[in-house]
């Protein structure tokens, strides 16, 4: 599964892949697609990655669990493929950039295009089991994510992250903000958007902002 990393997080995690956690892990993960179907197919496990190198990482967005229904999950946090309907996160996800950026709502949820220009969409925990949210949680995914943040808080400067909800909050609780840039708000989820601690966040124009205010392209939304 290695195979699907992109050659430049090999070279930036090699020391991580070496570690029994890691190993312990990756024999995990091939018993459970062996045994159950799992989701996102095994091809786009580490598909955040592939589709935006290490140098090429702009903006992180954090998320906890991939999607676990039936063609949904496509490696990418808050991200589904091609055709499928969008979950209630994605849609206000979607409602704050036409609020924030006046754009209409895209045709697709698939947030690729975002992570080809620089975003890199990490959940938590890569893997899942049909319909058993949280079924590959604890078992190493979230030490392996850690190390992906860390890395990039200590290798990088001037990224920026974006922190919703509690959780998010927490994975990130160790990024340099001396470095990077750092904007925090409630989940998209309708529970916590409709207690009013989501909308009118305008994350995505800061976001553009500041990426603006560094010389850098800002991200097309």
């Amino acid at each position: 599964m290695l195979l699907q990393l992109h050659s430049s997080w090999q070279a930036q995690l090699s020391d991580e892949f070496e570690k029994p956690y890691f190993q312990k892990l990756i024999g995990f993960v091939k018993n459970e697609y062996a045994a159950h179907r799992c989701f996102p197919i095994e091809s786009q496990i580490f598909a955040a990655f592939d589709h935006c190198s290490f140098e090429k990482v702009k903006v992180v967005i954090i998320g906890q669990d991939p999607y676990h229904g039936l063609g949904q999950a496509n490696g990418l946090c808050f991200s589904v493929s091609d055709g499928i309907s969008f979950p209630p996160s994605l849609v206000n996800i979607f409602k704050e950039i036409q609020s924030d950026l006046d754009l209409p709502i895209p045709i697709s949820g698939n947030l690729e295009r975002w992570a080809d220009q620089g975003v890199l969409l990490l959940n938590a925990t890569l893997t899942v089991r049909e319909s058993e949210a949280g079924s590959h949680q604890n078992q190493g995914w979230e030490n392996f994510t850690d190390a992906v943040i860390q890395k990039i808080s200590e290798e990088k400067e001037n990224i920026v992250f974006l922190l919703w909800g509690g959780f998010a909050k927490k994975k990130g609780a160790k990024i340099n903000r001396n470095k990077h840039h750092v904007l925090a708000t409630g989940h998209p989820s309708p529970l916590s958007a409709n207690r009013g601690l989501w909308f009118e966040n305008k994350h995505f124009s800061k976001t553009n902002a500041y990426l603006k205010s560094i010389g850098k392209d800002e991200i097309d939304w």
